[in-house]
């Protein structure tokens, strides 16, 4: 199937706002990048209302400080959901998946605390990671503030985010805490492999070229030798075993898609219970366009209903 006709229009329209003379991504500095990636923000607009927000600064592994951000949807949520916002590892923030978080935390009922992770290339590997790592943890020793005490606590996040929080939750499981309920992983970044045929095939050149996603391995991960780090690409952990539940999304059209099925698939055969889908005629980056595309609506609503559905009751189910 090829792209839908939503998708279409989006990139005529993208295409057109950018005019003929715009340098491709890959060859723009990440400051022209994230400028870019902040012009489409108003395009979202701003989510439900919540019970309450706040921000909150961390101090990361290494001293340095960064925000998360606390969705209430209602004065006692059900569960707490720390989201982690996709972008490469380079671009993107709060502020640009505020809407997001803000739908997220609205459908499912849960508290989302969206995480601010410091960028590459100022912050390269494991930055944010380290940062994913203790906001996660923070999270974790609060739950009674943020729900209750037994709240399930789950992770995921879209593209990058959706490495992070692979990575993560192989860590929690190697450390035996936190408990993750589930994790939920949108086209995530599994590998550091672009020889994959999703990567080469000419309709999955759209917001994610193969160019653009190897700009983003250079400046997260410069080192090609580290790119074999299980913490940067989970697909190359020996053992996955143990690993909470997951709930996986590819989009048909991505070069992240052989990548992500490819994780699911090592998740199934560790003997992890795993929920995945292969999203028709989308292509990457489509469920951070809420308000947009209506395939993001459709997955969110996908999301909500599981957070509002525990792993081990659809598996009893």
């Amino acid at each position: 199937m090829a792209l839908d006709n939503a998708s279409v229009s989006f990139l005529e329209m993208a295409a057109a706002a950018a005019g003929p003379d715009a340098p491709p991504a890959w060859e723009q500095t990440p400051q022209q990048a994230r400028e870019g990636a902040s012009a489409m923000t108003p395009m979202f607009g701003e989510g439900p209302a919540m019970h309450s927000t706040e921000n909150i600064e961390l101090t990361g592994w290494d001293g340095g400080r960064f925000e998360i951000r606390i969705h209430r949807p209602v004065a006692e949520p059900e569960a707490v959901f720390v989201y982690l916002h996709g972008g490469g590892w380079v671009v993107s923030d709060i502020d640009s998946f505020d809407t997001l978080g803000r739908m997220l935390a609205h459908q499912s009922g849960a508290t989302v605390v969206l995480v601010n992770y410091r960028k590459a290339p100022e912050n390269p590997f494991p930055a944010a990671l380290e940062d994913a790592w203790t906001a996660l943890n923070w999270t974790a020793d609060r739950l009674g503030e943020l729900a209750h005490g037994k709240a399930p606590l789950y992770v995921g996040g879209d593209s990058a985010g959706g490495n992070l929080a692979a990575v993560v939750a192989l860590r929690s499981k190697d450390q035996g805490k936190p408990k993750i309920a589930r994790q939920f992983l949108i086209y995530p970044v599994a590998d550091a492999d672009f020889t994959r045929p999703s990567y080469l095939e000419a309709e999955n050149q759209t917001l994610l070229p193969k160019e653009f996603m190897a700009w983003f391995w250079d400046h997260y991960v410069p080192d090609h030798d580290q790119r074999s780090n299980p913490e940067a690409s989970p697909l190359q952990a020996e053992d996955l075993s143990g690993v909470a539940p997951a709930f996986l999304v590819t989009a048909a059209h991505d070069v992240l898609r052989d990548e992500g099925e490819a994780y699911a698939d090592r998740l199934r055969e560790a003997g992890v219970d795993v929920e995945s889908h292969r999203w028709p005629g989308q292509m990457h980056g489509f469920f951070s366009m809420v308000n947009v595309l209506p395939a993001s609506a459709e997955v969110m609503k996908l999301i909500a209903e599981a957070v509002r559905t525990p792993a081990t009751q659809a598996q009893e189910a």
